[in-house]
């Protein structure tokens, strides 16, 4: 990904005068973590998981309003265990998300009610990223349109078909990131960029950036994000997400819980 604008895109014509909306996706059901418990709402250091996501954008001068998109199902305890425990006072509205991510986006994205200058997309299972980072894609995509949070890969990667096959190729990694969110969008880009994708039936696609880039052609920003940064998809995340939260100085001291 490359830093370029699209000739159909004017950066001084699409600029808003609003305020920065920040799209929380937190409709994952925790299949991966062997429990009845939502990853989100699992426990650590006696809070929910998506309450340290949700108070990061609630700290960050860069964000004015947070909307959370959930599975219908979970509307009213995302409500009850999130957001009403911590009177999160920049939470506007719970919403429906879809089956798929990008459909959780799009209902995001519908959900917005007012004036809007910057989206940021954010995974929910993101519970340590940072106020710092968070601004430093705002800073991006105010320049450029689009930006995201990665970091370089460390380690070999090796080309190969499938498990048990012959190695192909040994992939230069000094070219490659490891895309993480937040995923930062002028609104009016990111609304044209769906309703494009959503007019062609959807598609196959893997992050926000990536429908901007295929139906708007503006090239995303990259934002040096942080490893701390993970996506807790397995109890073992659980337990590392606490010792990043712990270094950030982000855990209170009196639960045992994780």
């Amino acid at each position: 990904m490359t830093s370029t604008e699209s000739p159909d895109f004017d950066l001084e014509r699409d600029k808003m005068a609003g305020r920065n909306m920040a799209l929380v996706l937190a409709g994952g059901t925790g299949s991966r973590m062997n429990s009845e418990t939502p990853k989100q709402f699992m426990l650590i250091q006696g809070k929910p998981l998506l309450y340290y996501t949700i108070e990061a954008f609630e700290r960050c001068e860069d964000v004015q309003d947070i909307i959370i998109v959930c599975g219908e199902d979970m509307i009213a305890r995302c409500q009850r265990e999130v957001v009403d425990p911590f009177s999160f006072s920049k939470v506007r509205r719970i919403v429906a998300g879809g089956k798929e991510r990008y459909l959780s986006s799009y209902a995001g994205i519908r959900g917005i009610q007012e004036k809007c200058d910057l989206v940021f997309i954010h995974d929910g299972a993101r519970p340590c990223i940072t106020p710092e980072i968070i601004s430093a894609t705002a800073k991006a995509a105010a320049e450029n349109g689009s930006a995201i949070a990665a970091v370089k890969v460390k380690d070999t990667i090796i080309k190969a078909k499938a498990p048990g096959s012959l190695s192909e190729a040994v992939v230069d990694r000094s070219e490659l990131w490891q895309v993480q969110t937040p995923q930062t969008f002028h609104y009016e880009l990111l609304r044209e960029a769906f309703e494009k994708f959503a007019a062609e039936g959807f598609g196959n696609v893997t992050d926000d950036a990536m429908v901007v880039e295929q139906m708007t052609g503006v090239k995303t920003r990259i934002v040096t994000g942080s490893y701390e940064n993970i996506k807790v998809t397995t109890t073992e995340d659980l337990g590392i997400a606490k010792v990043f939260l712990g270094a950030q100085g982000r855990l209170s001291q009196n639960p045992k819980t994780l």
